[in-house]
């Protein structure tokens, strides 16, 4: 599977969203008294499966974990991956932890309500990340992107082409999540800041057929709209929802960076215009690599580290008009469904970590 790299610069100022102001424990999971020679095994949470960006997200972690399988580092890597609510997935992290893992990514249901299942872990010896979106629980380690400053990006891309008063809805994830929370919080400032008027928001639960639905609704609803800001997940289901009532010259759509979607963008006039910024699957395969690591007793570099506890990745430069030839030319031959994608090998989260 192909994947864009990553560009190492400095970290982000922000945090993912809200975060517990402590510092995580630099202490290996309990694996044979201090001996770091493994091998480990390794447990992933996955409590929503409805996407493709979950689907992506999982093959990245297990293809980076056969690397380490290979070199006899890593025995196991046990998924617990379901569409599930948050009392169901505080039961994954707890089949995981009497599965006797030495680490966990779990890409989490809820910013807090997992907190004390992911304390009785950390108890335990047991390394936990949290990706995709942070977590308030102060012994977790929050890895990847600013969820906020991702939506922000492509928020004020939108508001500068709709202006002052213009007129705009909302296609949503799902409401309490907190990825959604995080996002829909910050793109709302900035449409405040704007003058920018949200009319409504629908729920698409980051899926293309509810997305286009949802859509499709909202155009016959309010017929005066200047512009749409959505998430990944349903953009595509978005434009096509506009292209099919044949406004697509009207109606400005802020995009995703997936195939789909790249696609249809591709095949349009040269009028019309769009955004996407890429929120990379490979968060979770990043994480998988900086386990490895700690276990093998490096230590992260507290100093990197937001709040304590969160490691912020850098977004990659969004897709706009001016590069979409480029980066489709990269792509095409991926499936529609592909995200664009950054994975950090293991060689580059030593750039996070205490160097002797």
């Amino acid at each position: 599977m192909r994947t864009r790299l990553l560009s190492i610069a400095a970290l982000a100022a922000t945090a993912l969203v809200a975060t517990g102001c402590s510092t995580v424990s630099n202490e290996p999971a309990a694996s044979g008294d201090g001996d770091a020679a493994g091998p480990f095994t390794i447990g992933v949470s996955n409590g929503f499966v409805g996407s493709e960006y979950r689907t992506q997200m999982i093959s990245d972690i297990e293809d980076a974990a056969s690397s380490y399988q290979d070199e006899g580092l890593l025995e196991d890597l046990v998924l617990e991956n379901a569409d599930t609510d948050v009392n169901g997935q505080i039961q994954q992290v707890r089949n995981l932890i009497n599965a006797g893992v030495d680490a966990i990514i779990a890409d989490p249901n809820s910013g807090s309500a997992l907190d004390q299942v992911f304390q009785e872990a950390t108890d335990q010896g047991i390394l936990v990340f949290a990706i995709d979106q942070a977590v308030t629980a102060e012994s977790v380690i929050n890895v990847g992107i600013d969820q906020a400053e991702w939506a922000a990006t492509s928020a004020e891309w939108l508001a500068e082409q709709v202006g002052d008063g213009g007129q705009i809805v909302a296609v949503n994830g799902i409401s309490g999540h907190p990825a959604n929370e995080a996002r829909y919080g910050a793109a709302q400032e900035v449409f405040e800041a704007a003058g920018v008027e949200v009319l409504t928001t629908a729920d698409g639960g980051w899926d293309q057929a509810t997305g286009q639905q949802q859509m499709g609704n909202l155009l016959a609803t309010y017929p005066e709209i200047d512009g749409v800001w959505t998430q990944d997940g349903m953009a595509l289901g978005v434009l096509q929802a506009v292209i099919a009532a044949g406004r697509e010259g009207e109606i400005v759509v802020t995009g995703e960076a997936r195939n789909g979607f790249l696609q249809l963008w591709n095949e349009q006039s040269d009028d019309f215009e769009s955004i996407g910024v890429t929120n990379p699957p490979g968060t979770g395969a990043t994480a998988l690599h900086l386990a490895m690591a700690m276990l093998q007793g490096q230590e992260i570099d507290e100093s990197q580290l937001v709040d304590g506890n969160t490691l912020v990745l850098e977004l990659e430069e969004p897709v706009t008009n001016e590069n979409l030839d480029a980066v489709w030319s990269e792509v095409e031959g991926e499936g529609e469904s592909y995200v664009l994608d950054s994975i950090l090998s293991a060689d580059d989260v030593q750039q996070f970590l205490v160097q002797d």
